[in-house]
């Protein structure tokens, strides 16, 4: 994949009223500098699906783009995420995820009824991503957009798997800080003349 575009979707109301904090942003980004890449954007959005497929859609518009997405794949009523993926990125082809099933099935065994095997429908076409803690399957899409769940435990060991896959070898990066004791706009002609890579 060339220049990817690293983005971070974090989903859950429960982040943006506080009643827990969020650990995403620092570990994506600090996982994406030891690779040498940088986030481009990131985002976090309450449990409400036209707000998810729209915010889906718009990373998937920009060029090259590689999602990063936790939470609401369980199988909770607030768990949207499933379905608007499909919605965003597959025109709704929302289909039972057989190989999902039988990983359900087998952990839960009775269990998985009614509720827990809800988080084998997911977008056609999905490929499977191992989780570490439970074996409850995340997914993903054209191997650029991962969905994950929102716990750190799970997810974060993913994000490790997936960097690893995605940039394998580290783009060694320089900087250069000069620091200039003045108003800015002393500069504003050199920024505008700037060459572009600086």
């Amino acid at each position: 994949m060339s220049s990817p575009h690293f983005f971070v979707l974090i989903i859950g109301t429960e982040i943006l009223n506080r009643r827990r904090e969020d650990a995403h942003f620092d570990f994506v980004t600090k996982a994406l500098a030891d690779k040498g890449h940088k986030l481009t954007g990131s985002f976090i959005i309450e449990d409400d699906p036209a707000l998810i497929i729209q915010t889906i859609k718009f990373i998937a518009s920009q060029p090259n783009p590689v999602l990063l997405s936790f939470g609401g794949i369980g199988s909770t009523p607030d768990d949207h995420t499933r379905k608007c993926a499909a919605i965003a990125l597959r025109g709704g082809d929302f289909v039972v995820h057989e190989e999902a099933k039988r990983i359900i099935e087998e952990k839960l065994g009775e269990a998985a009824y009614p509720h827990p095997i809800k988080m084998a429908e997911l977008p056609k076409g999905a490929a499977l991503l191992d989780n570490p803690v439970n074996k409850m399957p995340a997914f993903s899409l054209d191997e650029r957009y991962f969905f994950m769940p929102g716990f750190p435990e799970m997810s974060h060991p993913m994000v490790t798997e997936i960097l690893e896959k995605l940039i394998p070898h580290k783009k060694e990066t320089y900087r250069y800080i000069l620091t200039a004791l003045c108003k800015e706009n002393i500069f504003i002609e050199v920024m505008e003349n700037m060459p572009k890579g600086v």
